[in-house]
């Protein structure tokens, strides 16, 4: 058994949501686990099954370093092998265990019953519908539809989670029963929805394709029956530490441009998928075509979210995650409610970049060095990298190995990606906001759920965002209202944007 090899930023996200952290404690509790997943043929013959199945091995692999398969009938036994080579593509250390009674929390796919002396969840979906039990079975549908099923283990790993780390969350105790509808997001309410096959999404752009893309792309590539086009825009290539929340990538995908994952995973879709590997601005500013139908906005600051608010598509979709929650918003541009810049302007002074990095490198005076650095990217020396060791109280040979680096790379790795932190046993918190992957996963699969909807003409939500805490139970509303903002500040009032905006899409206003 040997933890990930991307622990560190694990544990970065885990400390920012669990009470008096410790590197080692929380380790030492991590080995102490054994997740058992158990499924029957049933789960492997079903659609929704099958993916239920697929993404709570992505989700678990990442964290656990121990995770028990347990078939349950013959045609279950035969899908194992399956299973197991997708948890070691994403930790090739973690171990297999075959002992069932070493299970501390269960996990079970399907329509039959096991015996367990463990606190035990069971997965299932129905379509649109979202299904976890602590009671007993609740199956899985035959539809193509990925969202319930995909919302369903995001559901069952944060409960995992709850149980693990219960101690040190707070209202962290388990879910018992969920019946959530992704096409709604209310509860307990039986509706088939629309089947996806046929579903046309148009000319559609997913803008970012990080944890939260990861989740998303994931979605569509089992949404089968989509068609139209999809344009993938992301600059980034993977890093090492991005397995931690990223559900479509395992170990050889490091290096390799974002953009390619999620192409390689619609490979066998109806879907004409297109891949710039740009930023936004740069993106639209090379395309000869500003207009833009439906945007999904995956990205993970507010200028950024802006700026694509400021190209006017005509339709825009968002998720985020933060420390706590997660969520989903939706915004036309001239309709009377919030547009996607209004829930991100900037409120008092706004730290910038070589500000916050200097606080999180422990040394606030160096502002002006970092600029500097960060404005010409010129590798690190040994002073500089030493002087941050003085800062955080630990030897200057345990970050030899980034010297030589850029300021970027040494504050991703060493500062966001938990090195820091591992040095100081979590004396030293990550002061960025790292998710844990269940998070991103459900925020992804909401975006591109919201995106379905939309495009099938279903989309009937009553409000702009939708909220979901999965560091506790289910709250019984989700929906969080947001107002356009009043201080005229947002390009949303500006008379001129909203002339352009009609212009593009042909819209015009009776006298």
């Amino acid at each position: 058994m040997a933890m990930a090899s991307f622990i560190d930023r694990a544990a970065s996200a885990a400390s920012r949501v669990l009470t008096n952290f410790k590197m080692s404690v929380f380790e030492e509790r991590l080995a102490a686990q054994v997740i058992g997943v158990a499924f029957d043929g049933a789960a492997v013959k079903s659609p929704e099954g099958s993916a239920s199945l697929d993404i709570i091995i992505r989700l678990l692999s990442r964290l656990y370093p121990t995770i028990a398969l347990r078939p349950l009938d013959a045609k279950a036994r035969d899908h194992v092998p399956a299973l197991e080579l997708l948890a070691k593509s994403i930790n090739p250390e973690i171990e297999l265990a075959k002992i069932r009674k070493q299970v501390t929390v269960a996990l079970v796919v399907g329509s039959s019953l096991p015996r367990t002396k463990c606190p035990t969840f069971f997965i299932g979906s129905d379509g649109w519908r979202a299904k976890l039990s602590s009671r007993g079975p609740v199956g899985s549908g035959a539809s193509m539809n990925p969202f319930g099923a995909g919302a369903a283990s995001c559901f069952a790993a944060a409960n995992v989670f709850r149980m693990v780390f219960g101690e040190q969350l707070e209202q962290g105790g388990p879910d018992d029963i969920i019946d959530l509808s992704m096409l709604t997001y209310a509860q307990a309410i039986p509706e088939a929805g629309p089947a996806l096959d046929g579903v046309d999404i148009g000319d559609t752009h997913l803008v970012g394709l990080g944890a939260i893309g990861n989740g998303a792309v994931w979605a569509l590539a089992r949404a089968a029956g989509l068609k139209g086009s999809l344009c993938l825009v992301d600059h980034e290539e993977i890093d090492l530490s991005n397995l931690q929340r990223y559900v479509l990538a395992s170990q050889c995908h490091v290096g390799s441009p974002k953009v390619d994952l999620a192409r390689a995973a619609l490979a066998d879709t109806a879907l004409e998928v297109s891949t710039h590997r740009a930023k936004w601005d740069a993106y639209v500013n090379d395309r000869d075509n500003w207009g833009f139908e439906r945007v999904a906005v995956a990205l993970d600051n507010a200028p950024d979210r802006i700026a694509v608010q400021g190209a006017l598509p005509k339709w825009v979709v968002n998720a985020w995650t933060q420390e706590i929650d997660l969520g989903v918003s939706r915004h036309g541009f001239d309709d009377g409610r919030a547009c996607l810049a209004c829930l991100y302007l900037p409120h008092g002074k706004i730290k910038d970049e070589d500000e916050k990095m200097a606080e999180e490198l422990g040394m606030p005076e160096a502002k002006q060095e970092i600029r500097v650095l960060l404005q010409t990217n010129r590798p690190l020396d040994a002073g500089f990298v030493e002087r941050v060791a003085r800062a955080f109280d630990i030897s200057s040979e345990s970050l030899q190995e980034f010297v030589g680096q850029s300021i970027r790379s040494f504050h991703q790795r060493a500062i966001c990606g938990g090195v820091v932190m591992r040095l100081t046993d979590g004396a030293q918190p990550v002061k960025a906001v790292v998710p844990m992957s269940f998070q991103s996963a459900l925020a992804g699969i909401m975006l591109a759920a919201d995106l379905v909807k939309h495009a099938s003409g279903v989309l009937n939500v009553p409000t702009t965002s939708t909220r979901i805490n999965l560091l506790r139970p289910l709250a019984a509303h989700l929906h969080d209202p947001k107002a356009k903002d009043t201080s005229g500040r947002c390009i949303c009032a500006d008379q001129d944007f909203l002339a352009a905006y009609r212009r593009k899409y042909e819209i015009s206003y009776p006298n």
